[in-house]
C-alpha cells in the first residue's frame, strides 16, 4: 500500500481522492479549524500536525513516502489576488515546503513523486517567472517533471481549471506509455505550452509531457446536486429575488426567460459584478444556465459566496449555494462531515482540491509510476463515518 504526505491539507480532500488504497502518515495545515475537520473525517491518528509549514522539519515526517502532495496557497498567484506571486506571504510557502523536501532528499528519504496543485494563473504570474522557478526547483532537486491543466468540470459540474505539476525522482523508472513526445489535448493547454516555451533549456531537458487518457463524458449536471429544501441556507424572500432579477442586463434577463421554457428544472449560477457606465458604477447580476457552476472560492466578506437561481417553469427562486451542494461540486461524498458554521464550511470546501481530479491522477499516473496494480481497490471516501448523514452540513 503506497504511503503519502499531505501538505496544506485543509479538510483532507486530496486524501479523499487518493482513496482507501493509500496510507497518509503525515498531514499539515496551519488552520486549526480545518485540521479539526480533517480529524473529524479521518480520525485522530496523530498524522495531522497543526502549524506553519515553516516550522515543519524532516524529523516530523515518519519513514519514507512514495508521494508528497502539496496544494500550497493560491492567493498571491490568483488573478484575483495581489500579484505578489511566490514572493507573497501565502503562496511563498512553496519554498518552506521544498525546504522540507530537500531535507528528506539529503537524508535519502526523498519521495518518489512530488505533486503540486495551484491555480492556472501560476503559469503567467510575474510574466511566467514563478512557473519557471517552480520547474527549476524540481530540476535542482533531481526530479523529472511535467504539468497538466485539469478542469474539474470534466468530472463534476463546476468550472475549476487547476495546474498540477508532477515530478518523479530521477532514479525511478517511468513506463514509456505514461509519456508523450509532444503536448496533447485536453490537459496541455495553450497557456501551458506557452509557459513551457519560456523555460530555460536546462529546465526543458527534465520536462515530461504526461500522457493521460481523456476522461469519460460527465453525466451529472449542476441541477442534479441542488437540495430542496436546502440545508445551511434559506430561500430568499420573493422581493429579494425580484431585486436580484432587476440587476440583470437584458441579455441575462433573456437567459432567465429561456430557462422558464426549458421544460425541466434549471439551476443558474449568479455573479454580481461592478460595471461602469455613463451613469457611474453599478452592480450587475450575470447568470449562466450551462449546467455548470462557477468556480468555488473562499468567502471574503460574503462577496465570493455563490448565489443560485432555481427555475421551475414560471417559478423563480434564489438563495445562496448551501454548503452540502458546494461539497458535492468538489466531488466529496455526502458522508463527508462539514463544519456547522456556513462560512467555515464554505471556506473549507472552496479552498480545496476537487476529489475526482486527484483520484484520476492517482489512478492514471501516480499508481502506474509506483507499480500499483490497476485492479487494486482504490475507492474514495472518508474513514469510519462514510455513511454519515448529509445533514451534517
Amino acid at each position: 500500500m503506497p504511503i503519502f504526505y499531505e501538505f496544506f491539507a485543509g479538510g483532507g480532500m486530496a486524501r479523499a481522492g487518493m482513496g482507501d488504497g493509500w496510507t497518509c502518515t503525515f498531514a499539515n495545515d496551519f488552520d486549526f479549524k480545518k485540521a479539526a475537520t480533517y480529524q473529524m473525517n479521518w480520525g485522530a491518528g496523530g498524522e495531522m500536525h497543526v502549524g506553519d509549514v515553516r516550522k515543519v522539519t524532516a524529523e516530523d515526517l515518519p519513514g519514507t513516502a512514495d508521494l508528497a502532495w502539496a496544494s500550497f496557497p493560491c492567493q498571491d498567484l490568483s488573478l484575483a489576488g495581489g500579484g505578489a506571486g511566490l514572493k507573497g506571504e501565502r503562496s511563498g510557502t512553496f519554498y518552506p515546503f521544498w525546504d522540507v523536501m530537500n531535507s528528506l532528499i539529503d537524508e535519502g528519504r526523498g519521495p518518489k513523486v512530488i505533486a503540486l496543485e495551484n491555480v492556472a494563473g501560476t503559469l503567467t504570474s510575474h510574466a511566467g517567472k514563478d512557473f519557471i522557478a517552480i520547474c527549476e526547483t524540481y530540476r535542482k532537486a533531481g526530479y523529472r517533471y511535467g504539468s497538466m491543466v485539469v478542469d474539474a468540470s470534466l468530472f463534476v459540474p463546476q468550472s475549476r481549471p487547476r495546474l498540477f505539476v508532477v515530478g518523479v525522482r530521477e532514479d525511478v523508472e517511468i513506463d514509456k506509455s505514461l509519456m508523450s513526445p509532444e503536448p496533447l489535448a485536453p490537459f496541455h493547454t495553450r497557456s501551458l505550452r506557452n509557459a513551457y516555451d519560456r523555460l530555460p533549456s536546462r529546465a526543458k531537458k527534465e520536462w515530461l509531457w504526461w500522457n493521460l487518457p481523456t476522461p469519460p463524458r460527465r453525466n451529472s449536471t449542476f441541477a442534479d446536486l441542488v437540495e430542496d429544501p436546502p440545508v445551511s441556507t434559506e430561500w430568499h424572500e420573493p422581493a429579494e429575488t425580484d431585486a436580484l432579477l432587476a440587476m440583470m442586463t437584458p441579455v441575462n434577463t433573456a437567459k432567465v426567460e429561456a430557462a422558464k421554457r426549458a421544460g425541466r428544472r434549471m439551476v443558474g449560477a449568479v455573479y454580481k459584478r461592478t460595471r461602469g457606465g455613463a451613469d457611474g458604477k453599478r452592480v450587475r447580476a450575470e447568470v449562466r444556465f450551462d449546467d455548470v457552476a462557477g468556480c468555488l472560492r473562499t468567502p471574503a466578506g460574503g462577496s465570493s459566496r455563490q448565489t443560485i437561481v432555481v427555475i421551475d417553469g414560471d417559478r423563480v427562486r434564489s438563495r445562496l449555494l448551501c454548503t452540502r451542494e458546494a461539497a458535492r461540486l468538489m466531488g466529496l461524498p455526502d458522508g463527508y462531515r462539514l463544519p456547522k458554521a456556513y462560512n467555515e464550511a464554505y471556506h473549507l470546501v472552496g479552498d480545496g482540491v476537487a476529489v475526482p481530479v486527484v483520484r484520476y491522477l492517482a489512478q492514471h499516473l501516480f499508481e502506474p509510476i509506483l507499480g500499483v496494480k490497476e485492479n487494486d481497490e482504490q475507492g474514495t471516501g472518508t474513514r469510519g463515518d462514510a455513511k454519515a448523514a448529509a445533514g451534517d452540513g
